[in-house]
């Protein structure tokens, strides 16, 4: 770990105001959908992030980190690490700025994913899980040069995605929760920093699912934690196998609990979304609908983050053709 990386510190309103301006003509201003379930159902609302262009949330925060770079760090190119979003989020802001991008990859990520980070430049480093999450934490990776851009501990990463918050205020401003999935935790950091500075009574949920659940375990027990049962899934896109100590630092002021959930569970609400609303989502795009439909985040309004939609096809239809609606 770097010993130089500056302190954690909260990201001020006018932080996500001003990345709002920044990323205004890179990004898509999602909209937000309600889930007709019917009555004994949750009143739940659909934050559609798989609609951005890279089809993922992870455009808000690569754009505002690109954006933010020195002149001598964009000479030196950029680099980064992910399962697919991140990745292209980077390589897209990126090819924008006219900036050569490499990504270290996991080499066990959707072939879509790792086909659309080359479609649009990036260099590609594939490597194993285990590998890209200890470069997460070392911040470096041999053959990987230029400027770091850490896919969730980054403030300015975070501030980007905290834009989504000011929209979900603006678009429901009865919404009682909101529920994100929890991968390294930046995408729960930026939205709960947006929505407590204006309305703090709002609740804060994570999502993870039960094959890879630090955050849960760690707010259980009150510091960040090791998940020594973690296993590779379908939900690639959120769960650990730890929750860092400086992300630890960032969300528990924000994050008022973690729902875990299934896998099961997390196949229904993809195949619920598919039926109700014609939305394709991956496994961690689904996992806040999984979480709402059990109840514990009360009965809404809640905003269900749906954080992208990248999925081989097949394998969406394999999904949900296994559960019964």
């Amino acid at each position: 770990m770097n010993a130089d990386l500056a302190a954690v510190r909260p990201i001020e309103l006018a932080e996500i105001r001003e990345a709002r301006k920044r990323i205004a003509n890179t990004i898509v201003r999602t909209p937000l959908v309600r889930l007709e379930l019917g009555s004994g159902h949750p009143d739940i609302r659909l934050k559609l992030e798989n609609l951005q262009p890279i089809n993922a949330y992870k455009l808000r925060g690569a754009a505002n980190a690109v954006a933010m770079l020195s002149d001598v760090e964009r000479r030196r190119g950029v680099w980064t690490i992910s399962a697919g979003n991140a990745g292209q989020g980077v390589a897209y802001a990126a090819r924008q700025a006219g900036v050569p991008c490499t990504v270290v990859a996991i080499e066990t990520a959707p072939a879509a994913r790792l086909d659309r980070m080359r479609a649009l430049g990036a260099r590609l480093i594939t490597v194993a899980y285990d590998v890209a999450w200890k470069a997460l934490e070392d911040r470096t990776f041999p053959g990987a040069n230029g400027t770091f851009i850490h896919p969730f501990d980054d403030h300015n990463f975070i501030a980007g995605h905290a834009t989504m918050g000011l929209e979900i205020l603006e678009d429901a401003p009865d919404v009682a929760a909101v529920i994100a999935g929890i991968g390294g935790g930046g995408l729960i950091t930026g939205v709960g920093s947006a929505i407590k500075a204006l309305r703090p009574e709002v609740r804060i949920w994570g999502a993870e699912p039960e094959t890879a659940a630090p955050a849960a375990l760690s707010f259980t027990r009150g510091s960040p934690q090791v998940f020594t049962e973690w296993r590779p899934s379908f939900v690639d896109g959120a769960g650990g196998q730890s929750l860092f100590p400086r992300m630890w630092q960032r969300m528990k002021p924000l994050v008022d609990g973690c729902i875990v959930v299934s896998l099961e569970e997390t196949q229904r609400a993809m195949r619920l979304m598919a039926e109700k609303a014609r939305i394709i989502a991956e496994g961690a795009g689904a996992l806040p609908l999984a979480a709402a439909l059990t109840g514990k985040a009360g009965q809404g309004p809640i905003v269900a983050i749906v954080s992208g939609g990248n999925i081989d096809l097949q394998k969406f239809f394999e999904l949900i053709g296994s559960v019964t609606g």
